[in-house]
């Protein structure tokens, strides 16, 4: 297995069809091919370096001994696991149960290490539109839809290098019908029924709105 001391590293998995999907994003201080220790005899996903990386490989045996004899470190390797068991169910509701524009929120601030402190980080490695469509599980035209609008709210920056702004947790963690996805719906379905409208109709429900406004 490898401990990773510095740079990124993205997990893939690829389907009988030929499709990628990028289940994880590694850092610093995280390990990586844990399922030597359960006896997995083959990798069920790529580890693929997204920056200069350095990385540290140890062995099963040598693993295992340190585990054994080594309690603060044990008492780590524990922690990292369970941390990322957490981080696979957040990954698998998010899947489940959030539109599309909130998925690509939060991938975006985790991305920029959004976290308890209420800041975010700048993205040093290079993250396609192709990359975030693998990481949410869309296409690539509906992550240029939404990154498009999240740039023209002020929520990121995206002129050749990625900064995410802490207002994009507005979008992850507003109620549906603030979304851009469900305002663009709104707004579509009260334009068809203006359209069903008679233009005289139109003209008279302006008129009773203007009669019940206050003379200044």
């Amino acid at each position: 297995m490898f401990y990773i001391q510095e740079g990124k590293i993205k997990v893939t998995v690829v389907s009988k069809q030929g499709k990628e999907a990028v289940v994880a994003i590694m850092g610093k201080d995280e390990f990586l091919g844990e399922g030597c220790l359960i006896g997995q005899p083959l990798r069920l996903a790529t580890a693929s370096a997204m920056t200069d990386c350095v990385t540290m490989r140890v062995e099963k045996v040598e693993m295992e001994r340190v585990l054994r004899d080594e309690p603060e470190f044990s008492k780590m390797f524990v922690s990292h696991i369970l941390e990322r068991n957490a981080r696979v169910e957040e990954d698998l509701v998010d899947q489940l149960f959030n539109s599309t524009e909130k998925r690509l929120a939060r991938a975006l601030l985790l991305l920029a290490n959004f976290g308890e402190n209420g800041h975010t980080e700048p993205i040093k490695s290079k993250i396609t539109q192709q990359m975030l469509a693998e990481m949410i599980g869309t296409t690539r035209t509906r992550v240029s839809r939404f990154m498009n609008q999240f740039r023209s709210l002020g929520y990121i920056d995206y002129n050749g290098h990625l900064e995410v702004h802490r207002s994009l947790l507005n979008i992850f963690l507003g109620d549906q019908p603030n979304t851009i996805e469900a305002a663009a719906m709104k707004s579509a379905a009260i334009k068809r029924k203006q359209e069903s409208v008679p233009f005289s109709t139109q003209r008279k429900m302006v008129r009773r709105e203007i009669q019940k406004r206050p003379v200044q």
